[in-house]
């Protein structure tokens, strides 16, 4: 991505984060992003095709880091713990992103949906390794769709807790609250 397609990226990224996605111009976005309206154009021919290309290249981010990080892992507990450490550390590192998407879940329209289909395809990685480690017998039996949706909604709502009350929280220290908490409940 080249210097000015970038700024473009990330002005629009923060503006959505900061003022949603309806209230945030182009103008705007071209204005803070100290580019003209001809060079967002070049770049990107509708505010929704931005959009588009910034739920792309977040789920882009996230799912090359899972496959980095659990290749290696020898059963289903170390997957988890690796997703969950790279689900922890997007979302300390890219709170903005996290955000847009977040506000852009409930609806009916076709961003909603986009980015609701981003958040199932998420889950389902996490219940493909609920259902590994059902299948090894490291994770008791149960609802995995269930189980994965919990682990989802408990570690990204612990994470925006712990993030809004301790300003210089780590990756590392909501990682290891997590895992001596919640991954305790589903292991044998």
């Amino acid at each position: 991505m080249n210097k000015t397609k970038r700024r473009i990226f990330t002005t629009a990224i923060k503006l959505f984060a900061e003022k949603g996605y309806e209230s945030t111009g182009i103008e705007e976005i071209t204005a803070v992003a100290g580019v003209a309206k001809g060079s967002l154009y070049y770049h990107f021919e509708t505010k929704e095709e931005l959009f588009d290309m910034l739920l792309e290249e977040g789920a882009k981010l996230l799912n090359n880091s899972i496959e980095i990080k659990s290749r290696h892992c020898e059963n289903a507990l170390e997957k988890l713990k690796a997703l969950i450490m790279v689900q922890i550390k997007s979302i300390v590192k890219y709170q903005d992103f996290v955000t847009v998407i977040i506000n852009n879940t409930i609806g009916e329209t076709s961003r909603t949906k986009k980015c609701q289909a981003a958040v199932y395809e998420y889950v389902s990685k996490i219940k493909e390794i609920i259902d590994e480690g059902i299948s090894e017998g490291i994770f008791y039996e149960g609802d995995s769709e269930g189980i994965a949706i919990g682990i989802f909604g408990i570690n990204f709502s612990s994470i925006l807790y712990r993030i809004k009350q301790e300003s210089n929280v780590t990756a590392e220290q909501i990682y290891k609250s997590y895992i001596e908490t919640v991954i305790r409940g589903i292991t044998k």
